[in-house]
């Protein structure tokens, strides 16, 4: 069984990783979720992953919360896409 990553964007910036977790558990399964912090800062960047346990809930969250309103913020989720390979420095 493969989980599912979804890309959540455009997130207050005081969500926390178990907001996120608890958001998405409304359409299934949550196998993770994280909201991305500044590695120097900490502050969130305001977006986060969250993994699905299926595709059926995968898509069941994007169909729920793709451009639902929190804290007057419209989220974007979305099927992540892989990481772009970075250039080596």
């Amino acid at each position: 069984m493969v989980n599912k990553k979804l890309y959540v964007g455009n997130l207050p910036y005081k969500t926390t990783s178990e907001d996120l977790q608890q958001m998405f558990a409304a359409a299934g399964n949550v196998t993770s979720a994280t909201v991305i912090s500044d590695k120097f800062s900490g502050r969130s960047k305001g977006f986060g992953f969250v993994e699905m346990a299926t595709d059926e809930e995968a898509s069941a969250a994007i169909n729920q919360f793709n451009g639902q309103e929190m804290e007057g913020r419209k989220l974007v989720v979305n099927e992540a896409r892989p990481p772009a390979p970075r250039p080596m420095r």
